[in-house]
């Protein structure tokens, strides 16, 4: 029997044609502390142990999905707060809404197309 694999965190890279305008969003839009930054990638902290990642899609060898196939999902504790601390930032998110999965989810965009999708339940 092989031994098991053990991840210590995780990390999701979404490589961006609006680069600038995506860190932004995600650093002082949705308020997501930086733990690594340089001049084309900045990776943030989700929690202890996930990471979401923004690249510069023109700096890197993978290009931009300009949000064609792309969700983000992130189950936050409390939906209503979540939906009005996203608008008092100045986003847009849609209206909270009932899940098929006993959940209640709203959904925005970043600048570059991806959609995020907030969950509770």
């Amino acid at each position: 029997m092989s031994a098991a694999l053990t991840i210590d965190c995780s990390n999701t890279i979404v490589y961006c044609s609006r680069w600038r305008e995506c860190v932004a969003f995600y650093r002082h839009g949705i308020g997501l502390e930086v733990v690594f930054e340089n001049d084309w990638f900045v990776e943030f902290a989700l929690n202890s142990t996930s990471r979401l990642s923004v690249a510069d899609a023109r700096r890197a060898s993978i290009e931009s999905a300009d949000g064609r196939g792309i969700t983000l999902t992130f189950k936050v504790r409390n939906i209503t707060v979540a939906h009005r601390v996203l608008r008092e930032r100045g986003l847009s998110p849609g209206k909270v809404e009932k899940h098929a999965w006993c959940a209640e989810v709203f959904y925005l965009r970043d600048p570059d197309g991806n959609r995020i999708e907030f969950w509770s339940g």
